[in-house]
C-alpha cells in the first residue's frame, strides 16, 4: 500500500499525465454544469485497486490555485456515483498559459482518508507526488475540451509516467 517508486516522467510540456496509478475506468465529455471547470471540458476517472501504489502525482506543471476538501459518503470508488458523493479532495492547477485543470482525489468503500501535500500558491511540476489516498480508491481528472486525449478506457496507466493527453 504504502511503495512510492521513482518514476520517469515524459519531457513533453503539453502532455497530461495520469495521477495516478490504476486502470481508466471512463474517459467521457462533460457539460459546464457537470465540470469544476464551469464549461464543457473531458472527465478521466483512474481506479486504483488495493494493490496499485496510492501515491498520486500532478498531472501538468503550473500553480496551484485551489485546493478544497469536500466531506460525503464512502461508496465503492469504481462507481460513478462515488464521483459526485463520495469525501473528497480537490486542487485546480493552472497551467503557464492560462489553462486550468482539475484532479480529485477520492475515497472509497475501504480507503476514508485522503493526504494531500500541496497548498494554494504552490508551483508544482508535472509528475511530482502530491498526496496519497490509502487502499483501493479513484481520481478524477478534468481537462479542457480541445485536450487531445491518447488514453483509452480500460487502459492500466501508471501515475507520472502514462500521458493522458496533450494540451493544445
Amino acid at each position: 500500500f504504502f511503495r512510492d517508486p521513482e518514476r520517469r516522467s515524459p519531457a513533453h510540456d503539453k502532455a497530461v499525465l495520469t495521477p495516478a496509478d490504476g486502470r481508466i475506468l471512463d474517459i467521457r465529455h462533460v457539460d459546464a454544469v457537470n465540470n469544476p471547470l464551469k464549461k464543457p471540458g473531458v472527465k478521466v476517472s483512474v481506479f486504483m485497486n488495493i494493490f496499485n501504489v496510492h501515491v498520486n502525482r500532478v498531472p501538468v506543471s503550473g500553480k496551484v490555485s485551489n485546493v478544497t476538501c469536500h466531506p460525503g459518503k464512502f461508496f465503492s470508488a469504481n462507481l460513478d456515483k462515488a464521483s459526485e458523493q463520495n469525501e473528497s479532495n480537490a486542487i485546480t492547477v493552472e497551467t503557464r498559459d492560462g489553462r486550468e485543470i482539475v484532479f480529485i482525489q477520492i475515497a472509497g468503500l475501504i480507503a476514508r482518508r485522503i493526504a494531500c501535500w500541496v497548498r494554494e500558491g504552490d508551483q508544482v511540476l508535472a509528475g511530482q507526488r502530491f498526496g496519497l489516498i490509502r487502499f483501493g480508491s479513484r481520481l478524477d481528472i478534468y481537462l479542457p475540451d480541445d485536450t487531445r486525449i491518447v488514453a483509452q478506457s480500460g487502459q492500466k496507466v501508471r501515475a507520472g509516467e502514462s500521458v493522458l493527453g496533450y494540451l493544445s
